[in-house]
């Protein structure tokens, strides 16, 4: 049998890089990528290198603060630089609500470091350089080698109390901000 569009090929032919061994289709990539913690589930450990030299993981925050996590694109983007200028410029009000920020991203140590100083940041940025802490939170891209942009806003006791999945920039540290008294009212 021929398969339109393929000429004299067979269907088979054709199509053979296209199935599984077992002849079935594959699963596309963002398949077997992990859901996005919802408000409600326990957030995902993780553990990364910061742009300061320091490993940073979630336990750390445990017990003590509550975690506002924000995962983005690239160092020194128009729009990332936007978000985490917002994010310093707010870092003073979220600490005083007893949360801390932490950005993202599979830039390098050094990447980050430049970007930390250029933009006068003043909480850590993680080298999640091989995307295991994005593919944890559902958040890589298809491409594997970027992150989407998001934000999860954890408790002290390591729950996931607001996702953002599809981040606006501008607004969103104010926002953030609000979802912090929210969970402390409702504590």
């Amino acid at each position: 049998r021929v398969c339109p569009g393929a000429g004299s090929l067979s269907c088979e032919a054709s199509h053979v890089s296209s199935f599984e061994p077992d002849g079935s289709f594959p699963d596309p990539p963002e398949a077997n990528m992990p859901t996005p913690p919802r408000p409600g589930d326990t957030a995902p450990t993780f553990s990364a290198p910061s742009g300061d030299g320091r490993t940073v993981s979630l336990s750390d925050f445990r017990g003590s603060s509550d975690l506002v996590l924000y995962f983005y694109p690239r160092d020194n983007t128009p729009g990332c630089t936007r978000e985490a200028r917002a994010f310093r410029d707010a870092a003073a009000e979220i600490r005083s609500r007893g949360a801390e920020v932490v950005g993202v991203s599979t830039n390098s140590e050094e990447s980050h470091r430049r970007f930390t100083a250029n933009q006068e940041l003043n909480f850590p940025l993680l080298a999640d350089t091989d995307g295991s802490v994005a593919a944890a939170y559902g958040v890589l891209k298809p491409n594997g080698r970027t992150a989407e942009r998001a934000t999860f806003l954890i408790d002290r006791s390591g729950i996931v109390r607001r996702v953002w999945p599809k981040v606006t920039v501008n607004g969103h540290a104010r926002e953030v901000t609000r979802a912090i008294d929210d969970i402390r009212e409702d504590d």
